[in-house]
């Protein structure tokens, strides 16, 4: 006796049968599948590839005028400093971005006052300042560690000064020229002057 789901998934006449099926359930439609081209299209890859003029001008912008070519910048001009007087102090950029490597403590007082009064809208003025008054600090917290040592250390914090008097000469000359003064071992405390030491508002 067969039961409700008694089936028999191999059951040798189940393609005919779904055939018999489909074919009474199927409906006459008029639609007809597309079919490819017998012969390959004449157009080439290089034709269709192609923007001519006239499709490109219907793209045009409207209203407005297309932006203009940009042309790659002078690698020279970009390491030149500018003559332009910087706003609040009146002063050429290229003077400006210089004074903070002077040596004898002048770069150390023109660094916190560039800080003090430069917007912060001048940054690579800011930055030099902020460096140079890095450099100074390092150079007096280095040359005051050697002076309390005494002995052969008064030797090496005489040395020292002298090295960091020529290196502070050399920096000042290319800032002024407009070539870029990176000093890696101040790179945080650069960072940190520049941030924390705001121009004054008025």
């Amino acid at each position: 006796m067969s039961k409700k789901f008694d089936t028999n998934p191999l059951d040798p006449e189940f393609p005919q049968k779904a055939r018999a099926v489909a074919a009474s359930t199927a409906r006459q439609t008029s639609y007809k599948t597309a079919e490819f081209p017998a012969e390959p299209s004449s157009v080439t890859e290089e034709e269709t590839r192609r923007f001519n003029d006239a499709r490109f001008n219907a793209y045009a912008f409207q209203g407005v005028s297309a932006p203009a070519q940009s042309q790659p910048s002078n690698p020279g001009e970009m390491n030149e400093a500018s003559s332009r007087k910087v706003a609040k102090v009146g002063m050429p950029e290229k003077f400006l971005i210089g004074l903070p490597y002077l040596p004898f403590y002048i770069g150390l007082v023109a660094g916190l006052i560039l800080l003090l009064v430069v917007p912060k809208g001048e940054p690579k003025v800011r930055f030099h300042a902020a460096q140079g008054l890095a450099a100074h600090l390092g150079i007096l917290i280095v040359t005051s560690i050697l002076g309390l040592v005494g002995g052969l250390a008064e030797l090496g914090s005489f040395i020292f000064s002298a090295v960091t008097v020529v290196m502070l000469i050399i920096f000042a000359i290319k800032a002024w020229k407009g070539k870029p003064v990176h000093i890696e071992s101040v790179d945080d405390l650069t960072n940190w002057l520049e941030e924390k030491i705001g121009p004054i508002k008025s």
